[in-house]
């Protein structure tokens, strides 16, 4: 649907029939259309891109550009296929670029890299290949292909009705962009800030060293923009964004000191403070009761929080028989 003049929405479900969907925008211009991101590959989702495309009067020949926020598979799956259907070229930022082989292609040293990070963090090695491998089901939604163009921060983009600045803002991946429009102030923004969740940020081996700590420097730089909407990779469009990166920020700094209580009593692990520390508000959120994905994205937040504090010398670690312990500083 157009949800502004120009702007067009697309709802894509996820595989599987779990409940989310990633939102696909659709910029007209008078040199050509823009897709901003492209959901997971599988066949029901690109049937659901051919009826919001006809839904909206508009056809895959109509796209001219395909810009990737970032290389995670509900939002760049599906690119090389809508490449193909639509003779578009794909876009993304060169930090992104670089990670696809070893993401989707050539992963198995990836997958050793996650185990080794995993076992120093404390994961009991009768947990540690079903936690390893719990990312593997996802490679069979993906299309792996490079970009046609690469972006660095700074880069425009323009469709000859609007002018996009691009915004690089690593954390929830280490080259993912956000596009602003200053005229109309619109600011596209992948997963960096969404309405009624908040984005997950975890350590592991194509992260970089600190990415909590980029995160929250991309809010603090996003918070500066003047914008009217916000258009997120999942949930609705929204136009209170310092309010949204206020309420953010809180969270982190509430999770920080969960952390910091876990850690008052004693040396622990990685995986021993994700155990203790609350997941959902309910208690089917306790981290024994969640999926081994989820289990394996709350210990790499949690090794990203440990991280951030230690940057910020409130924790100490030491190596012990090959595991990593933190000890509360303050």
């Amino acid at each position: 649907m157009q949800i502004v003049a120009g702007v067009h929405q697309i709802k894509l479900p996820f595989p599987r029939g779990m409940p989310q969907q990633t939102n696909a925008y659709v910029i007209e211009g008078s040199k050509g259309n823009i897709l901003i991101d492209s959901g997971w590959d599988s066949s029901e989702i690109l049937w659901a891109f051919r009826e919001g495309l006809k839904g909206d009067l508009l056809k895959f020949q109509d796209i001219n550009w395909i810009v990737i926020s970032h290389i995670h598979a509900d939002h760049y799956g599906l690119a090389s296929k809508l490449k193909d259907l639509c003779g578009a070229e794909v876009v993304m930022h060169r930090i992104e670029a670089g990670l696809i082989n070893s993401r989707y292609k050539d992963f198995n040293g990836l997958l050793w890299q996650i185990g080794e990070e995993l076992s120093i963090n404390g994961v009991p090695q009768a947990e540690l290949a079903e936690l390893k491998e719990a990312s593997l089901w996802i490679n069979q939604f993906v299309s792996p292909g490079l970009p046609d163009v690469m972006l660095d921060d700074g880069d425009m983009i323009s469709n000859g009705s609007f002018e996009f600045e691009v915004l690089r803002t690593p954390g929830h991946s280490p080259g993912h962009i956000c596009l602003y429009e200053p005229s109309k102030r619109w600011l596209f923004c992948g997963d960096q800030i969404l309405f009624n969740t908040t984005p997950h940020v975890g350590y592991h081996p194509q992260s970089g060293d600190n990415p909590l700590a980029d995160y929250l420097n991309s809010l603090e730089m996003l918070r500066g923009l003047k914008v009217n909407f916000v258009f997120p990779g999942h949930g609705p469009v929204f136009n209170s964004l310092k309010l949204r990166v206020e309420e953010i920020l809180r969270h982190h700094e509430q999770r920080k000191g969960a952390i910091m209580k876990v850690l008052n009593d004693s040396l622990k692990t990685a995986y021993q403070v994700a155990t203790e520390i609350p997941w959902r508000a309910e208690a089917a959120g306790a981290f024994m009761n969640l999926s081994p994905w989820e289990r394996r994205l709350a210990i790499l937040e949690t090794i990203a929080h440990l991280k951030l504090l230690a940057s910020e010398n409130r924790v100490g670690k030491i190596e012990q028989e090959g595991v990593t312990l933190y000890l509360s500083k303050d």
